[in-house]
C-alpha cells in the first residue's frame, strides 16, 4: 500500500531535483555554511526534576526529539539520541543524556526517516514501552522485538495510560529504503489529559490541516512545529515549513504558544544552523503577538506545562 496525503498533487522530492539541488544547480544557492560547532542555547539537565513525576513538563532534546511528562506518564516523541545519523553528525548533544533519562512509558514515532527514527535510540529504549507508529510501520517494530506496538492511521485516537491521543495528518511523505517510498504513513500528534492539549506536528510543508486540526481539537496548549531546514524553498517548501509558516501554522491551529523544533541540531538544508530561530523572531515582530506566547527552548531546558493553560 502507498500513502497520500490530502494534496493530491503532492510528490516527494524526485532523484533529479534532489542532485540538482546537491550540485547547486538553481538560483537560490547561498554560501556555505557550518554543519557542526553551531551554538545553540543549551541548559544543563541532570534529570532530578524528571525523575520525580510530579510535575507536567515540556523537555527539547533536539531537532523533533521531545520528552513530554503528564500526570507521572514519561512519553518520547521521536527520539534520536545518536550522535549521528548515517554521515549527518550532530551539531548539539541531546539535551537529556542518557543517564538523566527518566522511566519512559511512551514512544510516539511521527514518520520513519532517520531524524525522526533512529533504530540505535529504540533498541536502547528496548521493548518495554508502549511505541505507536504510522500505519505501514508496526511491522518493522515487531520484527526488531519491540511488541507493544500500536499502529495508527489519520485522526485515530488511543488512550493509552490514561492519555488520549491522536495521530493526525501531516504534508510530507515517507522512505527508509529503495523500494518503500510512502508505504507507511506520516503523522503528527495530539496529546491529551485532564485539559491539556499538546500537538507535536512531525514533519509538514504547509497545508490546510492545521485549520482541521484546530477546529477538532479546540484549544491547543503548546504547538511543537518545526522552523529548519527550509532552504531552498524551491526544493523544501513542500516538505518543509518555514519560520514564517510556523507562525502562520499556529495561527491557523489557535495555539495559545509555539515551541519551535527541526532546527540547530542536523544540518539538512542549506541554512545556517542557527538563523531559523533568528527569522522565527522577525515573523512573530511582524504579526505583533504576545511575547509569552513565543517559547524557543534551549536545548534540556524543563518547560512547566501548568504555566500554559
Amino acid at each position: 500500500m502507498r500513502f497520500t496525503n490530502l494534496k493530491s498533487n503532492f510528490r516527494k522530492p524526485q532523484t533529479s531535483h534532489v542532485l540538482r539541488w546537491m550540485l547547486g544547480l538553481h538560483n537560490e544557492k547561498r554560501p556555505k555554511a557550518s554543519a557542526t560547532g553551531v551554538s545553540v542555547p543549551f541548559v544543563h539537565n541532570d534529570g532530578k526534576q524528571l525523575g520525580k513525576g510530579d510535575k507536567d513538563t515540556l523537555t527539547w532534546i533536539g531537532q523533533a526529539s521531545f520528552l513530554v511528562q503528564l500526570a507521572g506518564i514519561n512519553v518520547l516523541i521521536d527520539p534520536v539520541m545518536s550522535m549521528n545519523i548515517g554521515w549527518i553528525r550532530r551539531n548539539s548533544p541531546p539535551g537529556i543524556a542518557w543517564p538523566a533519562m527518566p522511566k519512559i512509558d511512551l514512544v510516539l514515532i511521527t514518520h520513519n526517516h532517520r531524524d525522526h527514527m533512529d533504530v540505535p535510540t529504540l533498541k536502547k529504549l528496548g521493548p518495554d514501552p508502549v511505541y505507536l507508529v504510522p500505519q505501514g510501520l508496526g511491522q518493522w517494530f515487531l520484527k526488531n522485538g519491540f511488541t507493544r506496538v500500536i499502529e495508527m492511521g489519520w485522526w485515530q485516537q488511543e488512550e493509552v495510560a490514561g492519555l488520549h491521543i491522536t495521530f493526525v495528518p501531516a504534508e510530507h511523505w515517507s522512505r527508509r529504503g529503495i523500494n518503500d517510498v510512502n508505504t507507511s504513513w506520516w503523522g503528527g500528534f495530539v496529546i491529551e489529559k485532564d485539559g491539556m492539549r499538546l500537538y507535536h506536528s512531525g514533519d509538514t510543508g504547509w497545508f490546510d490541516g492545521f485549520t482541521d486540526i484546530g477546529r477538532r481539537f479546540g484549544e491547543i496548549h503548546a504547538a511543537m512545529l518545526p522552523i529548519g531546514a527550509y532552504a531552498p524553498r524551491w526544493f523544501m517548501k513542500p516538505q518543509h515549513i518555514n519560520p514564517d509558516e510556523a507562525v502562520d501554522a499556529m495561527t491557523a491551529l489557535g495555539a495559545k504558544r509555539l515551541i519551535p523544533m527541526h532546527w540547530g541540531t542536523f544540518k539538512l538544508s542549506d541554512e545556517p544552523l542557527d538563523e531559523p530561530p533568528r527569522l522565527l523572531h522577525d515573523a512573530w515582530e511582524r504579526v505583533s503577538l504576545p511575547d509569552r506566547s513565543l517559547e524557543v527552548a534551549a536545548l534540556g531546558q524543563i518547560l512547566m506545562l501548568d504555566q500554559f493553560i
